[in-house]
């Protein structure tokens, strides 16, 4: 009868061990699955951002783009506004020189 005793508790004991390691087992998995599924949520997310960001880098850099050469265009046509001015100038002044010195020699 003792050593009957003894076997079902032996047999409890492994049976209970058996379905511990099982659970524990399926509870690994769970978490497993779980950080899994997080990862790949942030990755998503991770994708999405950055997505978002090279999106609007590329719209600054293209607003950029434009002010540069809408500035460069209205900094050309000053400059040659300015060339033309003083052109005129330079002529003005040789002529008024020019003039003089005809009023001089006279």
């Amino acid at each position: 009868m003792k050593a009957i005793l003894i076997a079902v508790v032996a047999a409890t004991l492994t049976v209970g061990t058996a379905v511990c390691a099982q659970d524990l087992t399926q509870d690994v998995k769970k978490g497993a699955d779980k950080t899994a599924d997080v990862t790949k949520d942030t990755s998503k997310d991770v994708a999405h951002g950055t997505k978002k960001a090279a999106t609007k880098t590329a719209d600054v850099t293209k607003d950029t783009s434009k002010d540069v050469a809408h500035g460069t265009t209205n900094a050309a046509t000053k400059t040659g506004k300015a060339v033309g001015t003083a052109g005129k100038d330079t002529g003005k002044a040789v002529k008024t020189g020019t003039d003089k010195t005809v009023d001089t020699v006279k």
